[in-house]
């Protein structure tokens, strides 16, 4: 059965004191809306999934690549397709709001084993 779910009741994880994050998944696919502190980095990392990161309010700037060879910021309204396996690195310029689309979901997030951002 489908049934409809609505944001205001998806649990909130404070993963660090500087993330918030909220979680939708199915079989294939994860959603997830976060909100961040001014300065809060997200270090260099890679993962197997495909991601869609949707800026909504101000900026992140983003690394790209093992040796961080491409910058890309993205303002609120813009979006980024980040393929499968590529390194990259974020760093929150103001207090951001935005949201990742994963494909297939990202199961070190679902079972904690995340620790890149726990910190």
């Amino acid at each position: 059965m489908v049934e409809k779910i609505n944001w205001d009741d998806v649990p909130q994880e404070q993963v660090n004191p500087s993330m918030i994050r909220q979680m939708i998944y199915g079989e294939k696919v994860m959603i997830a809306k976060m909100k961040f502190k001014d300065g809060f980095v997200v270090p260099l990392h890679h993962h197997e999934n495909e991601q869609i990161t949707q800026v909504t309010k101000v900026t992140m700037r983003f690394w790209f690549g093992e040796d961080r060879q491409q910058v890309m910021d993205l303002d609120a309204g813009e979006s980024v397709v980040i393929p499968a396996n590529l390194p990259h690195e974020a760093l929150m310029i103001g207090e951001v709001e935005e949201t990742d689309t994963w494909a297939p979901p990202r199961t070190d997030w679902l079972d904690g084993s995340d620790s890149y951002l726990r910190k």
